[in-house]
């Protein structure tokens, strides 16, 4: 066997290719598991013990030798194929663009809303998602049975002890409220949730973004001179507004605000359905009771509040029919925002 190992030691020195073809076909000749080498590990184990001894050593020199030249082949020509694809690329081709990723539509409008308030003198605010009942219900004077404490509407992480993931961002304000000294003008935007049906109107979860305004002699003109510069910035400076009387408990008086639709100019469309408006957000005075609970000097501060979906503004700014678009990350979907 000795001399069988030392012939092939010859042959592999003197062996090539003259494609990658022939190399792989010497690989499986020498190498396969119906090859030489195969072949003599195979007559190796039926040595006795002391031939093993002098055997042994050399049989996997040569192994090793030719895995080495065989790969030393195959490389050769794999160097070759890329030097000669890239010698008949033609370099004074322009290169194509590689994929970019988007902002989010949600983020993008979250953006653009903040930027608008922070000109008019807003800092930013935020808090934690899961709340206590305090800073969620009880000092923005909601009723000890208003409905939005029962289990249908409200995800409660320890009902016991009342804690519960915000169903508003009303509640960061509270904490503002509580660690700082009037005047006070942030806004708080973050997500919310709330035990709904999910449909295409309406989310479990979503995120809003709320205004609060604290000072003396904060005026209800304050607050609407402040939402119109708003709805002109962020839909165009044609938009007008208007404030129907509506009702929430942390708020006196409270209104519902519509701005003029920006589809169809007031001529009537699905967006608007056909009335010329469209309804964007909540606002109002805020309530002496919740200065009060808040350590604020009711008789001397007044303040005004507003809170709007970020998900609606961006489903009307963009047209978009179906809130879960938003949540399902389909690239088709999110591609379409690469500008922004």
């Amino acid at each position: 066997m000795l001399n069988q190992i030392k012939d092939l030691h010859k042959q592999i020195k003197e062996i090539s290719a003259a494609s990658a073809q022939q190399a792989e076909e010497l690989r499986i000749k020498y190498l396969g598991q119906k090859g030489i080498v195969k072949h003599l590990f195979d007559q190796f184990k039926q040595l006795s013990k002391e031939e093993k001894k002098s055997i042994g050593a050399p049989l996997n020199i040569l192994k090793k030798e030719v895995q080495e030249k065989i790969e030393a082949l195959k490389q050769q020509f794999e160097s070759h194929t890329n030097v000669s694809s890239s010698a008949s690329k033609d370099l004074t081709l322009p290169g194509s663009d590689s994929f970019k990723g988007s902002i989010h539509p949600i983020w993008a409008t979250k953006q653009q809303i903040c930027e608008i308030f922070s000109k008019m003198g807003f800092c930013l605010s935020e808090g934690p998602e899961v709340e206590d009942d305090w800073h969620n219900f009880t000092a923005l004077n909601f009723p000890e049975h208003h409905p939005a404490r029962d289990m249908q509407d409200t995800f409660f992480v320890d009902n016991n002890k009342g804690y519960s993931l915000r169903t508003h961002t009303s509640s960061v304000q509270v904490r503002v409220m509580e660690n700082q000294k009037p005047p006070i003008k942030t806004i708080s935007p973050g997500r919310v949730y709330r035990n709904e049906a999910i449909s295409a109107r309406s989310h479990c979860f979503f995120h809003q973004i709320e205004g609060l305004y604290i000072d003396e002699k904060v005026s209800f003109a304050s607050l609407k001179q402040t939402l119109l510069t708003f709805a002109q910035e962020f839909f165009g400076a044609e938009t007008k507004i208007r404030l129907r009387p509506s009702y929430f408990p942390f708020t006196e008086p409270s209104a519902e605000m519509d701005v003029s639709c920006f589809i169809c100019k007031q001529e009537g469309c699905n967006i608007c359905k056909y009335s010329g408006w469209v309804e964007i957000l909540g606002c109002g005075m805020v309530d002496p009771n919740v200065l009060s609970n808040c350590g604020i000097d009711s008789e001397t501060y007044s303040g005004y509040a507003f809170g709007m979906g970020i998900e609606r503004m961006t489903m009307l700014k963009y047209q978009i029919n179906d809130i879960r678009l938003f949540y399902e990350n389909d690239q088709r979907f999110l591609s379409q925002f690469k500008t922004l």
